[in-house]
């Protein structure tokens, strides 16, 4: 079979192979289970403070929600002394994006994107240096939950800033095709 040559330059093939990681950084699958009521997922499950199924134990100290309208962007920031645990609802859709800004780790300067919803339930446990940042590309709210391991201090905050591109506007941007 020829393809014709102005489009043979153009054609790419999508990669699958496993994508750098982000030592800490981890992504919990969540089921949707359905009936003919509706839906039901189990998102945090929690014993005496403590969230359940993560490598090491994730002391819950508050659970907070973010709404994000459209073409919001809130990026980026990073904690020194906490931890979060990020959920978008499945009938919601995020751009979340990672990078791990501690220099002692195997995984250094390295970078994740995820969809956070879109049909799928995932939590994300985000470690202390990893900076991390959402954005709302579509055309409706969405909703973020988290977890921290920390509780919010406004007397002294343990939310360390970055501006948004930082690392790259396109990191932001819906990719089509």
């Amino acid at each position: 079979m020829q393809i014709g040559s102005k489009y043979q330059e153009a054609i790419t093939t999508q990669s699958y192979h496993a994508k750098p990681g982000i030592e800490g950084l981890e992504i919990k699958q969540l089921t949707l289970d359905n009936d003919d009521g509706g839906n039901f997922s189990e998102i945090f499950r929690i014993t005496d403070g403590i969230a359940e199924g993560y490598q090491k134990p994730f002391d819950v100290r508050q659970i907070s929600m973010s709404v994000l309208t459209p073409t919001t962007i809130k990026a980026f920031h990073l904690h020194y002394k906490q931890e979060d645990l990020w959920y978008v609802p499945h009938y919601d859709r995020l751009i979340a994006n990672f990078i791990d800004l501690r220099e002692d780790s195997p995984t250094f300067q390295n970078h994740v994107r995820l969809v956070l919803g879109g049909g799928k339930g995932i939590v994300v446990r985000i470690p202390q240096g990893v900076a991390h940042g959402a954005a709302n590309v579509y055309e409706r709210n969405m909703t973020l939950f988290y977890a921290t391991s920390a509780q919010f201090n406004p007397n002294e905050p343990d939310e360390h800033r970055l501006p948004w591109d930082q690392f790259g506007t396109e990191m932001w941007e819906l990719f089509k095709g």
